[in-house]
């Protein structure tokens, strides 16, 4: 479980920033992020905060200690490696109790300044690009939100879809009962995604599709074509019952029953190219994987 909680007795007199980094071992970036947020505390479970002088008892630590299952990254250099995430893995943990993401193995193998340069849901499998230090990620970040990556996806939707589609819709939470459903709407962010047939298999009714978002919200490429009645196979969230939806969220549908409602057992939808400059370099790269049921 990446998240640890360590008890250290204190040193009297000594501030508390200052005892993360010469007992804890913590570097002073590490120690006054995890100050700020919360993550300190002493043995009353009091908040700790910058400049608090030490005086009996002990602090609790909570920190993200990583673990690693041996997954490597696809391409690397001394700025930023590359990853081809699987389908089912979580990039990062969404409650301290969550016991293995990306987010570990970027920090295992590369340290705590290692960062997400950006995310893609659990269930979209493919490229993600992460930073090795602060430089890396601020300037990775930086063209994220100048939007200087070309990013495409491939997807395997409902019916049949003939031509190429310029989804030009805005994006908002949805007004249902599951708060995680984005929608489209007219109150919404400004939303466009590019969508290119690839291939139609006439015996399922399905369609292999290019999909290129040229903004980047929350399920956007998910819900654009469910926008269209294309939804994704295999998607658990759009397309379907709200009941249904609740039940996934809080895992109580099985495999059998997920193919049966969705089409498939997973989301199938592919994070397949990822191209950029960075340092006068320009990469392309494409993933390894295969967009399988």
């Amino acid at each position: 479980m990446p998240y640890i909680l360590k008890k250290y007795d204190v040193i009297e007199g000594k501030k508390v920033e200052d005892f993360l980094v010469d007992v804890v071992k913590l570097s002073q970036t590490l120690a006054l992020k995890l100050l700020k947020n919360a993550r300190i505390v002493d043995h009353k479970k009091r908040r700790l905060q910058k400049g608090k002088v030490l005086k009996s008892g002990y602090i609790e630590v909570l920190v993200f200690e990583p673990i690693s299952k041996g997954l490597k990254p696809l391409f690397q250099t001394e700025h930023f490696a590359l990853f081809d995430k699987p389908s089912g893995l979580l990039v990062h943990p969404t409650i301290r109790s969550t016991e293995y993401t990306l987010l570990d193995e970027v920090r295992y193998q590369f340290g705590e300044d290692a960062q997400l340069v950006h995310r893609i849901d659990a269930e979209t499998s493919g490229l993600i690009l992460v930073s090795k230090n602060g430089y890396a990620g601020y300037l990775l970040k930086e063209m994220f939100v100048k939007k200087e990556f070309v990013k495409k996806y491939k997807a395997l939707v409902e019916k049949e879809l003939k031509d190429e589609i310029f989804i030009d819709k805005k994006i908002r939470t949805s007004d249902g009962l599951i708060k995680l459903k984005m929608q489209t709407s007219e109150n919404g962010k400004v939303s466009s995604t590019l969508i290119r047939p690839i291939s139609y298999d006439k015996e399922k009714n399905q369609t292999l599709v290019e999909a290129i978002p040229y903004t980047g919200r929350q399920h956007q490429i998910r819900v654009h074509l469910d926008s269209l009645s294309h939804r994704i196979v295999g998607d658990p969230i759009y397309g379907v019952d709200e009941s249904f939806v609740d039940d996934f969220l809080n895992n109580k549908i099985d495999k059998r029953e997920r193919i049966k409602i969705t089409g498939a057992s997973r989301l199938m939808l592919h994070a397949y190219y990822l191209e950029f400059t960075f340092l006068k370099t320009r990469y392309i790269f494409c993933s390894k994987q295969k967009l399988m049921m």
